[in-house]
């Protein structure tokens, strides 16, 4: 699997020829599953809904974000019996974290860091955070990848800072809760290596013109370091 990791951000050294790779949150409806799978799409697991479905390529989120907008504490358990059970095959394990938590939501991660060395980790980047603190942490693991979360309003206004960041260090950089064209196209353009968003699992119709906007390579994403 590290061979697998590494040929998901190397691949961003050919432009023209990549697009940025799309998880869609968990579903077991049969419909959604069927056109998902057409479109090589790939699956996001949580604590939450953990069931994996067959035959998909997938990832692990830690649910914080559905823990936040619940109003609920973080489910530690959950989301171990997650790590435990799966991560074996996972593509990533995104590393718990604080919505909109600024440094207490980075030493929150850098515990969890310490926790699942070993696994392919990314690094949630928060509302608030330290960019050089991120940035000397990257240089001193350098098998940790990134997860864009905070607000919208965060997420817009940093995704090509933190891309051109990802894109000089070579790392994976991942953007959650990505639903519509104007967004992928975002990705595409800052050099985002991957992006999970509710809308195609939540109807099928959408998959063709999400998955339209994801197969145009942008020439504007930054040069990757090899």
């Amino acid at each position: 699997m590290r061979r697998a990791w590494r040929c998901g951000v190397q691949a961003l050294l050919f432009p023209g020829r990549w697009k940025v790779i799309a998880y869609a949150s968990n579903t077991g409806t049969r419909r959604n599953l069927f056109r998902l799978r057409q479109a090589n799409w790939r699956i996001l697991l949580t604590p939450s809904n953990p069931k994996r479905p067959s035959d998909f390529r997938y990832a692990i989120d830690n649910g914080a974000w559905t823990c936040f907008m619940q109003n609920e504490p973080f489910n530690d358990k959950k989301f171990m019996r997650l790590v435990e059970a799966n991560s074996a095959d996972a593509d990533f394990v995104v590393l718990p974290d604080i919505v909109q938590g600024g440094m207490e939501s980075f030493d929150l991660s850098t515990v969890w860091l310490r926790k699942l060395r070993g696994l392919h980790l990314l690094f949630p980047v928060q509302d608030g955070m330290n960019v050089d603190a991120v940035e000397s942490m990257l240089k001193t693991h350098r098998d940790i990848g990134l997860f864009l979360g905070g607000s919208t309003e965060y997420k817009l206004a940093m995704m090509p800072f933190w891309g051109a960041m990802a894109a000089r260090l070579g790392r994976w950089l991942h953007v959650g809760r990505v639903n519509t064209v104007r967004r992928i196209r975002l990705c595409a353009e800052a050099g985002v290596t991957s992006f999970d968003g509710t809308s195609a699992t939540m109807f099928s119709c959408n998959v063709d013109k999400l998955e339209n906007a994801r197969r145009q390579p942008s020439l504007l994403a930054p040069a990757r370091a090899q």
